[in-house]
């Protein structure tokens, strides 16, 4: 299921959520030369976050081979500020697109509930606590974590605590036809979730081998389930939206 918006208004204008938008694309286009090949793996090495390098566990000079013939290797200086940087690199055009498109749908509606300046720490410590999940189920990984889907996990979790019954469109892809489908965003959010425990029950016993960070995306969404009232108004809370009638909406293309 890929969302691609929902019936929240918002108040505030999204310029924090805007703005992160921004920067990713433009660390993207103009560090990692918009997925290039040498280029890219400059980029995700220098700024992905290497669990091994980042806790010590690794010796300098050990790495892993990203693409034929090219390395990241782990540096002698633990670089400790690509638990942030990370949070700005993508691996791939789709990596990118679908992050982006999540930050957009669920990232205004939590940036007008918090504010703007609240916003900004909300994102980054989501982000923070989505790398410590993933590394800590693999102490002495070499492979990078680039991405920045564990910070819009918590986004995520935010959401699903502030408006489970707000219907969020979403289009559902099958072989045959899409679907567009409006759901409530506990049906959609919970059903990401879930995936995402199921995923990572999947790859524990392939963590060496890249792939998708699960474990850094259900840090990020526990985390934004923890916090999200620390950072959100009691007044902000009792003005819920209430679902409008006809709960579900369904339009099928092809």
């Amino acid at each position: 299921m890929f969302p691609y918006k929902d019936e929240n208004p918002t108040v505030r204008p999204p310029i924090i959520t805007v703005g992160f938008i921004v920067l990713n694309v433009l660390v993207w286009v103009l560090v990692q030369g918009a997925g290039s090949g040498e280029q890219l793996v400059r980029s995700v090495c220098a700024l992905g976050l290497i669990p091994g390098e980042v806790l010590g566990t690794a010796p300098p000079g050990s790495g892993i081979e990203l693409a034929p013939g090219r390395y990241c290797l782990v540096d002698v200086a633990p670089g400790y500020w690509t638990v942030l940087t990370s949070m700005f690199a993508h691996g791939g055009w789709f990596h990118l697109i679908g992050n982006m498109v999540f930050l957009w749908v669920f990232g205004n509606n939590i940036e007008d509930a918090m504010g703007h300046v609240k916003f900004v720490v909300f994102y980054l410590l989501c982000g923070v606590a989505a790398a410590a999940a993933q590394m800590a189920l693999n102490t002495d990984s070499l492979v990078p974590m680039v991405g920045a889907s564990g910070a819009i996990s918590g986004v995520l979790g935010a959401y699903l605590l502030l408006y489970p019954r707000v219907r969020v469109h979403t289009l559902i892809i099958l072989p045959i036809y899409i679907t567009s489908v409006a759901l409530p965003a506990y049906v959609m959010l919970g059903y990401w979730a879930l995936l995402q425990l199921v995923g990572g029950a999947g790859s524990l016993a392939e963590l060496d081998r890249g792939g998708v960070a699960f474990f850094a995306h259900l840090g990020g969404f526990v985390l934004g389930l923890v916090l999200v009232r620390l950072f959100v108004s009691e007044d902000v809370l009792r003005r819920r939206p209430t679902p409008p009638a006809g709960y579900y909406r369904y339009r099928t293309f092809g």
